[in-house]
């Protein structure tokens, strides 16, 4: 891929500080481009952003419109109005059945995975829209399609990221701004911490390449779709899960 690919193009990563956010910040800015580290641990953000030619830390809420809409506006302070959003904040929540799943927990789940991944789409569409350019690329999950037993929330919550992410593809077809998500299956971050490790071994086991995903490697598909390479694809999920998907 090019290494300017993404020369003047200011982007926004939210769960930037780390993780898969943080690999697709690396290769944004790699390419030219300038990015915002949105996360609500500010501090952490700004140590990866001291990292990175031309990257800003901002923290936010992305449960919280008013977070959004202030840290929307501290980085077309510090940087630019986005041409690029990748959201990539999520938490897994904890590993139990539906009968026992707690109940804030779940709320918590669908509040950061889905309900912040659509506040943050509808905080930049219009403007990416009006400018007549932008790339959207949430992060979604291949159990969003298949469905992990033991993590209902999460699942429930990566497959409306996909049928989001569809919708406003097709709402912006025409405006320039294209819109996908991408599905991993399970890529090896922080987020471990979060799981059992027979949840862990669960996801791997249905890998047929045996072995986990990534980061890097989920951060070259979403720099091309957020790039101008990208030019004939919107409302679509793309996967990325060593052979695990079946559609």
């Amino acid at each position: 891929m090019q290494a300017d690919l993404f020369r003047g193009r200011t982007a926004i990563v939210t769960g930037g500080a780390r993780g898969i956010g943080l690999a697709c910040a690396a290769r944004i800015t790699a390419g030219g481009g300038r990015v915002a580290l949105w996360d609500r641990d500010v501090a952490r953000a700004r140590e990866s952003a001291a990292g990175l030619a031309g990257a800003i830390a901002v923290e936010v809420d992305v449960t919280s419109e008013d977070s959004i809409a202030a840290a929307l506006a501290a980085t077309e302070s510090g940087l630019a109005p986005p041409d690029i959003l990748v959201a990539s904040a999520g938490i897994t929540g904890p590993n139990t059945t539906v009968v026992d799943y707690p109940v804030d927990a779940w709320k918590q789940v669908i509040d950061i995975n889905l309900t912040g991944v659509f506040l943050c789409n509808r905080a930049v569409a219009g403007g990416m829209a009006a400018r007549g350019y932008g790339r959207i690329v949430n992060i979604a999950s291949v159990a969003g399609k298949e469905g992990n037993p033991n993590a209902s929330a999460y699942s429930a919550s990566k497959a409306g990221v996909i049928g989001l992410t569809k919708s406003l593809g097709k709402e912006l077809a025409t405006a320039g701004v294209l819109v996908n998500c991408v599905a991993p299956a399970v890529v090896k971050t922080e987020l471990f911490s979060q799981m059992t490790e027979q949840h862990i071994q669960y996801m791997l086991s249905k890998i047929p390449m045996n072995r986990f995903g990534e980061v890097g490697e989920v951060a070259e598909l979403v720099a091309w779709l957020a790039s101008d390479l990208c030019t004939f694809s919107t409302g679509a999920a793309f996967d990325l899960s060593g052979g695990r998907a079946t559609y």
